[in-house]
């Protein structure tokens, strides 16, 4: 196969940060993607239907022009979130989506939720309106080995949860565990789950192979090598209740190779080529628009892109480093090597 056209995808997870940052990287996801899931964790993170307007007015302003991409906004939730602020703003389409940060248990999540009790009455509204809860599946407990955090998570916070509010529906993020892709398989439709580019590649000996590769870091971290073959399986298996969310996080340079450095992997300059090589190494591309194009929107209630992108097999080299400014610098996923599929 020499190309491939599909229904222009969504990208159902990203992260664009703001300012500058958010001027450099948005455009490309604009020139890709119809629509994307924009991630509220900034700082101050994005808790009001006030400040999702504002956020919104902003990333307006940050696109190219005659762009037709829209970003979908997402409310983050607290210890403290109202439930009628977030009522109101999923009815004024202020919001389509609230997101769960554990606290603490990732980039600018010190706001989030400390105990799930505590946001039940947000919970049990967003049940009755048919409001999908996005959820950052990790517990943060420091005897829970990393490794575990996401099928702790699961059997301790998540299966209670639907069994509460059986009608909520659930978006379990960037997915790297057998547990995640199982629990996923036996819900029912009010369930389902974004996979990164880079948890369907990277296994977590791959950070360490010949010293540390901070670029590589991520959370959730990247698990045992079963684990990314059960999440390959899921992305490439056709099944509706898996589709595209890059989580694409951008940091400087400098914040990834510090002594403490920031977890994030920038993927979205290659993301959709990515997910297309992967999908051809496995004999799967038939499967490719379901999970870049129709099973998202299915899930949201939303329509399909009506305009298609086509992607034609041609190798070309990822830059190693994206400038934004002076001082900042951005290393990409895939950056120095070879990307064997390109966007026309």
């Amino acid at each position: 196969m020499d190309s491939i056209t599909i229904k222009r995808p969504d990208d159902w997870h990203l992260h664009i940060r703001d300012g500058k940052m958010m001027e450099a990287v948005l455009p490309y996801t604009a020139n890709v993607f119809g629509r994307a899931i924009i991630m509220p964790n900034l700082t101050p993170p994005v808790i009001t239907a006030k400040d999702a307007k504002e956020y919104y007015a902003r990333i307006q302003t940050a696109l190219p022009k005659d762009t037709k991409f829209k970003p979908l906004m997402t409310a983050y939730l607290t210890d403290s979130t109202d439930p009628d602020d977030i009522a109101k703003g999923y009815e004024e389409n202020a919001f389509v989506a609230v997101k769960l940060y554990p606290a603490h248990a990732t980039t600018n999540s010190a706001h989030g939720v400390s105990d799930i009790a505590n946001v039940d009455a947000v919970v049990k509204r967003m049940s009755e309106i048919g409001m999908p809860l996005l959820i950052h599946g990790e517990v943060t407990r420091s005897e829970v080995d990393i490794y575990d955090r996401e099928a702790v998570f699961i059997q301790e916070t998540l299966m209670p949860l639907k069994e509460k509010y059986p009608d909520l529906k659930v978006v379990l993020e960037h997915i790297t565990t057998s547990e995640a892709v199982d629990f996923v398989k036996s819900a029912d439709d009010t369930v389902a789950a974004t996979i990164t580019p880079q948890h369907i590649i990277i296994n977590r000996s791959d950070m360490f192979k010949g010293g540390i590769r901070p670029h590589l870091y991520c959370l959730p971290i990247a698990k045992r090598e079963k684990h990314r073959l059960a999440v390959r399986e899921a992305a490439v298996s056709g099944h509706k209740s898996f589709f595209l969310g890059t989580d694409s996080a951008p940091h400087p340079i400098g914040a990834k190779e510090s002594s403490c450095g920031c977890a994030g992997i920038f993927n979205v300059p290659a993301a959709i080529e990515t997910y297309l090589e992967v999908f051809e190494e496995e004999g799967k591309i038939e499967n490719f628009e379901a999970f870049a194009s129709l099973n998202g929107p299915a899930f949201y209630e939303m329509p399909v892109n009506e305009d298609s992108i086509t992607l034609a097999k041609q190798n070309w080299e990822m830059e190693n480093e994206i400038v934004i400014d002076d001082v900042t610098s951005l290393h990409p996923f895939k950056g120095g090597k070879t990307v064997h599929w390109k966007v026309q």
